[in-house]
């Protein structure tokens, strides 16, 4: 069984990623179970003078969540032409770890519009020593969709079937 740790870089109540994040949960092929990180918002802000002992909590169980996982999955939007404060945060708190490296990870998008958060995350991710699947990403445009039309788009046949065969794409790449 392959654990995947899903991120999104989005706090919002009615988040697109966060939604397209618990889709892919729901559909994951046989073999592959994904678990969706909840605490992005209760992050402290990064501090090194905070690692080691004094490792806060929340921080410690991010490491831990991500440490424990055979993958990781992150949607998230663009913000300014760039990546939410709270995801580059997260990464923050594992940048001086054993737990990005050569750790499978793999960016979804919920939208089509995200391109400079999608490269500068991929850069950010790729310099921590993440292995990047990269081929045939997964995009679901759902921007500026109200919850209820997300929920019909995420459930058509053939968002369902293109979620369950990217996470078997990721699920064969962390096999190899």
């Amino acid at each position: 069984m392959f654990e995947i740790l899903a991120i999104s870089g989005s706090l919002r109540a009615a988040s697109t990623n966060s939604a397209l994040l618990a889709a892919l949960a729901a559909n994951a092929p046989p073999g592959c179970r994904l678990t969706v990180f909840d605490g992005l918002g209760r992050l402290p802000i990064f501090n090194p003078d905070d690692e080691g002992e004094r490792t806060p909590a929340e921080a410690a169980r991010l490491i831990e969540a991500v440490t424990r996982s055979h993958g990781v999955i992150v949607s998230c939007p663009e913000y300014a032409h760039g990546v939410p404060g709270g995801m580059k945060n997260a990464l923050d708190w594992l940048v001086s770890r054993d737990a990005a490296v050569g750790r499978p990870a793999m960016l979804v998008h919920a939208s089509p519009r995200s391109l400079y958060a999608r490269a500068a995350l991929a850069e950010v991710m790729r310099t921590m020593s993440f292995a990047m699947h990269e081929e045939a990403p997964l995009e679901i445009a759902l921007l500026g969709k109200k919850p209820p039309e997300v929920e019909l788009i995420l459930a058509e046949q053939a968002n369902r079937r293109a979620m369950r065969e990217a996470v078997q794409a990721f699920a064969d790449f962390i096999r190899a």
